[in-house]
């Protein structure tokens, strides 16, 4: 009897190492997910920014007297490639950013000249494609936070993350801006 009991306890301590051990990989992955797609959104961000001072040179020749917005697109990009932001403050300066490099692009429509343009037009296609790439990737990061937690918050994920480090909560990556108005239709 001591020996069926004696195996009974062995087998419920290996099932229970293994449900710890597989649920703490899980959260591990789940990390690590949130973090590779950050990495992702980096790296759009970054050809994003190094698009933007030929952008500006561009338009400069055709624009000169339009300091004000040349300076505050550089001023913009450089807030958002300044130090080590966290994702919130990240997320702020690239808000800026894209909200002066609508100016810019603004600049385009006054200017039949620069429209017309190649290498203006050829980069500001850059940049909208990489848009939509930053915006895939918030997306894809975002999903990820959710998952990992979901997985923390979630039981047996709750119990087994307080057992290692490195398994706190992630940022989402949102954009600031105000609430939109409701769009009023009359006919």
């Amino acid at each position: 009897m001591g020996v069926i009991a004696g195996a009974v306890v062995v087998v419920l301590v290996v099932v229970v190492g293994w449900w710890v051990v597989r649920t703490y990989n899980r959260l591990v992955r789940l990390r690590n997910q949130t973090q590779a797609s950050w990495a992702q959104i980096d790296v759009q961000l970054k050809r994003r920014h190094e698009l933007i001072p030929n952008l500006v040179e561009g338009a400069r020749g055709y624009a000169a007297h339009e300091k004000s917005t040349f300076e505050a697109v550089t001023a913009a990009r450089g807030a958002a490639v300044s130090g080590d932001l966290g994702v919130t403050d990240r997320a702020a300066a690239e808000e800026t950013l894209t909200a002066t490099l609508g100016k810019l692009f603004a600049l385009g429509e006054s200017y039949p000249e620069l429209k017309a343009d190649h290498h203006f037009a050829t980069v500001q296609a850059e940049l909208r494609s990489a848009e939509d790439k930053i915006a895939y990737a918030r997306q894809f990061y975002n999903s990820a936070v959710q998952s990992y937690h979901t997985a923390l918050e979630s039981f047996p994920g709750n119990v087994v993350s307080g057992f290692g480090g490195g398994h706190g909560r992630r940022e989402y990556f949102e954009a600031a801006g105000a609430p939109q108005d409701v769009v009023q239709v009359r006919f």
